[in-house]
């Protein structure tokens, strides 16, 4: 199952996220964290996150860039958190894919599936603003945008969080299934 999860700053994404792992019940759980570590008070928010994950029995791999080789058990529940940071670790970090970044980071994710018994990630929904930025700014936006669309694409469900409420924009297989069962 390739679940993708969206929504807005502090809308529950992350957390919803996390359950859907968690409802998995297996015994593999990946945590792939992206945010690259800038100050003191990132490294501090890295450990409490990481002592959080350890309580609900996820192993965490710290993974800034080139996820395509990442190995992970095979038939692992993996969480991906979050691609927005995994874009711009690609783009603007030494060693990062650089222009090439929607291909890597597709590329990862192909992989990914290739190992996992579910993936889920979490990305941002950055695009309701309707704000102009900067050039550079619009090029991360570009690539984000890109990367979400080809990702819902060969999801089997794609969700936004609104304010803590899942809204489904897409189900397919199983989660369909069990959906029609329910009513």
């Amino acid at each position: 199952m390739f679940h993708v999860v969206t929504g807005g700053s502090g809308s529950g994404k992350s957390a919803f996220a996390e359950q859907c792992i968690l409802d998995c019940q297996g015994n593999k759980r990946i945590y792939i964290a992206t945010m690259y570590p800038f100050d003191e008070e990132s490294y501090r928010r890295i450990a409490r996150h990481r002592a959080m994950r350890a309580e609900k029995k996820f192993t965490t791999i710290e993974r800034y860039t080139d996820l395509e080789h990442l190995t992970i058990p095979q038939g692992a529940d993996v969480l991906l958190e979050c691609m927005s940071n995994l874009t711009a670790n690609e783009i603007y970090q030494e060693g990062g894919a650089g222009d090439n970044t929607v291909k890597a980071i597709l590329n990862g994710i192909h992989h990914l599936l290739e190992r996992a018994e579910n993936l889920v990630v979490v990305t941002n929904e950055v695009f309701s603003d309707g704000i102009t930025y900067d050039p550079e700014t619009e090029k991360y936006l570009e690539k984000l945008g890109a990367i979400n669309c080809q990702m819902a694409q060969i999801a089997d469900t794609v969700t936004e969080v609104v304010y803590g409420i899942p809204v489904f924009h897409k189900k397919t297989g199983e989660e369909r299934k069990n959906e029609e069962i329910l009513s």
